[in-house]
């Protein structure tokens, strides 16, 4: 391919860099939500908000955008660069679902940033296939195959094998609800810290904020229009904490006994955690990774809790769920590592990186995260093992095989009224994205009735 153009050129947007930069990460393995983090700081709340909905679309539709590009292309996807099929997949996404980008703007910014990279040969192609695609918009959309999973994928952008798994579990109707959930915004939801709600509710509509109650979770707030959270006063101060209502669930249905001793053995990012302890007289919330256990005390060190102090109700750990090193506890909860399917709204390139070897590779994890969790609760202690997955492998196949080898623990859902029956499934939590329009969740809470810690 021709080398770059050296020609100054239009200057390219710090916005549209960031977006190119961040597929280059998703794609080269890093996480999106930490890339996004690391390319975006200088960038303003209003600038963040639009890289955010230029990438994290692109990601939701890059299965209908590149058949798009596909048949425009001579010789196919297969021809091009990685770097330049993602300028055309932020160009194609500006064009037909970025209804505040010109069409100049979205053309020219992606000709100039290919030439600067890839060369001038590569701008033209650039330039004529957007083109194209900005001419024909009305009669853009692919065909769909006749297979209804097939069509099913490239109508909603996911890979046909999991859609298979999902309509075989689901059914064609649910699985359709569920795809076209995952392609919409996740929203952001809040949960009050040393307030009540109607008073943290109050706090962020003086802050230009907001709010409205949210069904199952009704102490949680969802934030009803774009916001900078940190930058408002409640955030400084401590007075709320960001929690998907499905996390929520998954620490109430645990209701770990009042003035108990909790471990949290997978806690990171904390929220579990902190919930938890509305209850508990002590949280010992444990990570493995030392960095993502800094950021939890950080956050923790925001909301004022002090994880240092003789009269501490937290305490953050450096430990390996496989070897937890603590003495006998009254509660233990596992948020093992998962695929996390339930969460494919929220993470859209999860469903990208997600291979079937995976269910593998993480069931034989989760066990054994399950049985070394299960030597540090105590006589008549509580044992709750918790995903964000949708698939049995990892959720009631882990459980049943537990405790079919270990009957001196048995399911024990929490009292009636502590969570809503409706996300209640044989004694087993279960949040599902199309039923209750949340992130998917799974959790059973089991009782040790006998045996020696």
């Amino acid at each position: 391919m021709q080398r770059p153009s050296r020609s100054p050129g239009t200057a390219i947007t710090p916005s549209r860099s960031a977006a190119a930069g961040i597929l280059g990460d998703v794609r080269a393995g890093h996480m999106l939500d930490q890339s996004f983090e690391r390319r975006t700081p200088t960038l303003d709340a209003r600038d963040r908000r639009w890289v955010q909905e230029l990438v994290w679309g692109v990601l939701r539709h890059r299965e209908r955008l590149d058949a798009i590009l596909a048949t425009r292309i001579r010789g196919g996807l297969s021809v091009l660069d990685d770097g330049v099929l993602d300028i055309l997949r932020l160009g194609t996404y500006q064009l037909l679902s970025m209804d505040s980008v010109p069409p100049y703007a979205a053309i020219g910014q992606s000709v100039e940033a290919v030439k600067r990279k890839h060369g001038i040969g590569a701008g033209k192609l650039v330039n004529a296939v957007l083109r194209r695609i900005d001419r024909e918009r009305a009669t853009i959309e692919p065909a769909l195959p006749a297979d209804p999973v097939d069509a099913l994928a490239l109508q909603h952008s996911h890979p046909s094998w999991v859609v298979g798994r999902w309509v075989s579990q689901f059914g064609i109707a649910e699985t359709a609800q569920l795809l076209a959930l995952n392609n919409t915004p996740a929203p952001v939801v809040v949960r009050p810290h040393g307030v009540q709600a109607d008073a943290l509710a109050e706090s962020l509509t003086q802050s230009d904020v907001s709010t409205r109650r949210v069904p199952l979770v009704p102490e949680s707030l969802e934030i009803t229009g774009p916001v900078a959270l940190t930058e408002v006063d409640a955030f400084r101060r401590g007075q709320f904490y960001v929690q998907d209502p499905a996390a929520t669930l998954v620490a109430q249905y645990a209701h770990v006994p009042e003035g108990s001793v909790v471990a949290d053995l997978c806690a990171a990012p904390g929220s579990k955690a902190l919930e938890m302890a509305r209850r508990a007289r002590l949280v010992i919330a444990a990570d493995r990774s030392e960095s993502r256990v800094d950021r939890m005390r950080s956050g923790f060190d925001r909301l004022g809790i002090d994880t240092t102090s003789s009269n501490r109700a937290m305490v953050t750990l450096v430990a390996d769920a496989t070897q937890p090193s603590i003495d006998p506890v009254d509660a233990v909860l596992v948020d093992v590592p998962c695929t996390g399917t339930g969460t494919f709204r929220r993470h859209p390139d999860a469903r990208w990186r997600l291979q079937a070897s995976d269910f593998a590779v993480l069931g034989a994890l989760q066990r054994q995260i399950l049985t070394a969790a299960a030597a540090v609760v105590r006589p008549n202690g509580l044992l709750i093992y918790s995903t964000c997955s949708l698939e049995a492998e990892e959720n009631d196949e882990v459980v049943d095989a537990f405790l079919a080898s270990h009957p001196d623990f048995v399911v024990e859902p929490p009292p009636a009224g502590v969570v809503s029956d409706a996300v209640i499934d044989r004694g087993r939590l279960r949040v599902l994205p199309q039923q209750h329009g949340f992130d998917g969740a799974f959790a059973v809470r089991m009782r040790r009735t006998s045996g020696s810690a």
